[in-house]
């Protein structure tokens, strides 16, 4: 019985040791932050990977996106996770949630929800979700992200959260768009600079028969917000937005200009017209440029099934400004939640994602800017690029117009009004504003 027992407790011993040679320990999120993408040329190794295995083996991520099965930009991202997987072993399971995504994230965030990427637009993770997401700080900087991304959203994300927290997926832009061969063909032989060059330019499109400037009511207070910046600065908008006292003000100019430009003739025909008409003038030939964001040029395109020759500047300087390089600048981006075990394998896929042949897959399929500088904007995008890196400060699409919410609707109203001629003198538009507290 003895050399029975002996026996036995030989085997359990052997099994023992056997089992604890066999086993590895788990890997430890985040273990090395300073690890380059996975699709650049030195792989990441936040974790080791087993003997002939991949990086990421073992790894599942789950990424809410504010896309909807079908668009484009999900059609990338789908095909983005499989060569993901295929690269580094790491499973990413896409949740699409559309558009309407930030109506759920806040609450799931509040709740500790598991997931570990989201998208949004890039003001909201910096201000409404900051404190639910992962600093990004160390991981951008060993991949050298500012090198290739746009110092304008860095920089917000950074005043806004305190730290890096998004990643820009969607870049947006707007400026004065315009047709290059309208502007061939009327003798126009540099973007204007200058609030006294665009004139100029306005003056010999119309001795060439095209209309210079495209108009919608719908976008009537995004190109006044535009002439507003330049004189007064997003903060003194914001001010006067909320407590009136718009007369005797630098907005007195500001809406002479406009009816400057209408008295001149330098409108498109029928301007302000109802969205699209106006914006349509440019594909038929009658109009040269618009006031607006990036989309722009797609929509154009593809309401009047033409090819325009595209261009982009940004909105003249006029004497005395107060912020005459600012642009219109927003972005959809991209954030890993703080609760993410596997946050540098996240970090990992979003730069997958957003840069190299991914990121000029989505610029191309979704017809968008792309995230990586590096890379090149659709053919009617150009100039976009060119105009983020060059741009001075962030200006928000009509955000210091809207802080008096009650007010909003009858402002925009008022904007429409001044296109459409309604106010002789900028001293009148400005009493009408401040009829409205």
């Amino acid at each position: 019985m003895k050399k029975i027992l002996s026996v036995l407790l030989a085997a359990v011993m052997v099994l023992t040791m056997l089992a604890g040679c066999s086993s590895k320990p788990e890997p430890t999120p985040d273990s090395d932050p300073s690890n380059t993408p996975a699709n650049s040329t030195t792989p990441s190794n936040s974790s080791e990977p087993t003997p002939g295995g991949k990086q990421y083996d073992g790894v599942t991520l789950t990424m809410w996106s504010m896309w909807s099965t079908g668009e484009p930009q999900a059609n990338v991202i789908t095909e983005a996770a499989k060569a993901f997987e295929e690269k580094t072993g790491a499973k990413v399971n896409i949740e699409f949630k559309g558009r309407d995504v930030n109506k759920v994230l806040a609450a799931s965030l509040e709740a500790g929800e598991k997931f570990d990427i989201f998208e949004d637009d890039y003001k909201r993770i910096g201000t409404v979700y900051q404190d639910f997401t992962y600093d990004l700080t160390d991981m951008a900087k060993a991949v050298n992200y500012d090198s290739f991304s746009y110092k304008c959203f860095t920089d917000q994300s950074i005043a806004w959260a305190g730290y890096l927290n998004a990643i820009t997926e969607q870049p947006n832009v707007g400026g004065i768009f315009y047709d290059k061969d309208a502007f061939s063909k009327a003798g126009v032989t540099a973007e204007p600079k200058t609030w006294a060059e665009f004139l100029d330019a306005c003056q010999k499109l119309k001795d060439a028969g095209i209309g210079p400037l495209a108009q919608d009511s719908a976008y009537a207070d995004f190109a006044f917000y535009h002439t507003l910046v330049r004189y007064l600065g997003e903060d003194k908008i914001a001010e006067l937005d909320q407590n009136g006292g718009w007369s005797g003000t630098a907005a007195e100019q500001a809406a002479q200009d406009i009816i400057d430009l209408r008295n001149k003739g330098f409108l498109a025909d029928g301007a302000p017209d109802e969205y699209p008409s106006s914006q349509n003038k440019i594909g038929f030939g009658q109009a040269a440029m618009v006031i607006c964001a990036d989309y722009v040029t797609a929509e154009v395109n593809g309401t009047t099934g033409t090819q325009v020759n595209w261009g982009l500047f940004n909105y003249p300087a006029v004497d005395g400004g107060v912020d005459n390089g600012a642009a219109y600048m927003g972005a959809n981006s991209l954030a890993i939640t703080k609760y993410s075990e596997n946050a540098q394998a996240a970090f990992d896929f979003i730069i997958f994602l957003t840069t190299g042949e991914m990121g000029q897959k989505l610029a191309d399929e979704a017809h968008q800017i792309p995230a990586d500088s590096r890379n090149t904007a659709p053919a009617d995008l150009t100039g976009t690029i060119e105009t983020l890196q060059a741009a001075q400060s962030p200006m928000t699409w009509c955000a210091s117009l809207s802080v008096n919410a009650d007010l909003k609707d009858s402002i925009k109203s008022l904007c429409v009004e001044l296109f459409e001629g309604k106010y002789a003198t900028g001293a009148d538009f400005c009493a009408a504003l401040d009829a409205l507290y």
